[in-house]
């Protein structure tokens, strides 16, 4: 038997405020019909999707269709798509069908969901092909089992998760990371509470974080997989390998293979440009070095670059504006999107002694530790709520996420 196993697709993400909007949302719809039609040409019995199938739970109603475009050559070959919801994917308005619901009763996706029991236990219903409903679904003798996303409390539910299966040759579809593997800071459970499920599960295809990892017992077993995300999706991202798992059984035994996918190109990088006397010298050291941090490659598509700004310089930081710098990146990177961070000191000479200002960046984080520190029931949490409020000013701002992710990092 073959499969392959791939999550974090991220459908429908792109940057609004981004003259590369149109090209941005497109990537990832090419980034899943490549592996769709990999998934054809090596004749794989599934395709595995561990969560995140769209990059927020409320897409456009073009998103839907061109997700059923992408799909449409799977159905076509009968092979069976199997999905859970990831924390993007999942609505928190639960009055209405999802997207990912919608899918499933229109046999584009098998999507897997448990239900509860009165005494809080798991129960993997069979899946039903009219509804579009079930937690288990087989295929040839391997039992196919899915769970999505259920927050930072996964740890304490997988003793429930394995009691309720009795079957043999399992596998379990499970959008969780795994602490010490996985590169996001929420929805990870330790890697000792995840052991347990070794016992029960012969692969555990995990999806949330965007970085490739396996996670094996104490004993050396290897038994859970990330694929990560087959493009990529946030800056940062560029330091991973990109793909997706090609994997063959044999008599019980997993074979794993990690496919390259080909992502769009993208940079994070620091440009220091201390001592800078005013916006025009700042300029020219700014494109004399980052011309050089971008490789030469026969990679013709545009590039994703984030940029931030480091030194003292002896002009006010706001002289170097965002239209400037744009011109310059233009000229010698023609990037896709870019991102500039402002990280510069105003460095003042007064009676002949240097003063250092501080960065606006360090201005807004010591204001918001104020501000927070002066709720008593904060206390204590300065440092990482201030940090969490400018990530969510900063996704804001960015102009690439929906009001559900922004909830998310609430959780």
């Amino acid at each position: 038997m073959r499969f392959i196993h791939t999550s974090d697709i991220h459908l429908g993400k792109t940057y609004r405020t981004s003259t590369g909007e149109a090209e941005r949302y497109e990537d990832f719809f090419r980034c899943l019909a490549g592996i769709v039609t990999d998934a054809i040409e090596a004749k794989v019995d599934f395709v595995l999707i561990g969560g995140d199938l769209f990059h927020v739970g409320q897409i456009l109603p073009r998103t839907f269709a061109k997700t059923i475009d992408v799909l449409q050559p799977l159905k076509d070959a009968n092979i069976p798509c199997i999905a859970i919801e990831g924390n993007h994917d999942w609505i928190h308005r639960r009055d209405s069908i999802s997207w990912m619901e919608a899918l499933s009763q229109m046999g584009y996706i098998c999507l897997l969901r448990p239900s509860r029991t009165e005494e809080g236990g798991y129960s993997f219903n069979p899946f039903d092909e009219e509804t579009g409903m079930g937690g288990h679904i087989e295929i040839d003798g391997l039992n196919i089992y899915g769970l999505g996303y259920i927050g930072a409390q996964a740890g304490n539910h997988v003793e429930r998760i394995c009691e309720a299966v009795t079957t043999k040759n399992n596998l379990l579809l499970f959008h969780v990371g795994i602490w010490t593997f996985s590169p996001v800071e929420i929805g990870n459970m330790k890697p000792e509470d995840s052991h347990p499920l070794a016992e029960t599960f012969d692969y555990v295809a995990l999806g949330h974080g965007h970085k490739p990892y396996m996670v094996t017992t104490p004993e050396g077993k290897s038994y859970a997989y990330n694929p990560g995300s087959p493009e990529q999706v946030n800056f940062g991202e560029q330091k991973y390998d990109k793909g997706y798992y090609s994997v063959t059984v044999n008599d019980g035994e997993y074979a794993v293979d990690f496919k390259n996918t080909s992502p769009r190109p993208m940079f994070d990088m620091n440009v220091d440009l201390d001592g800078a006397e005013d916006a025009d010298e700042a300029l020219v050291k700014f494109a004399a070095q980052v011309k050089p941090q971008l490789p030469d490659t026969d990679d013709e598509r545009q590039p994703l670059l984030q940029l931030k700004l480091v030194g003292r310089v002896k002009f006010h930081p706001f002289e170097l504006g965002r239209e400037r710098l744009k011109i310059t990146l233009e000229e010698i990177a023609n990037p896709l999107h870019a991102e500039v961070k402002n990280h510069l000191s105003l460095v003042t000479n007064t009676g002949g002694e240097e003063t250092v200002k501080k960065s606006l960046a360090e201005i807004e984080h010591d204001v918001l530790k104020e501000l927070i520190g002066a709720n008593s029931e904060y206390q204590g949490r300065e440092e990482e709520l201030s940090k969490l409020s400018l990530q969510i000013r900063d996704l804001v701002l960015r102009g690439d996420v929906e009001s559900d992710e922004l909830l998310s990092l609430l959780d």
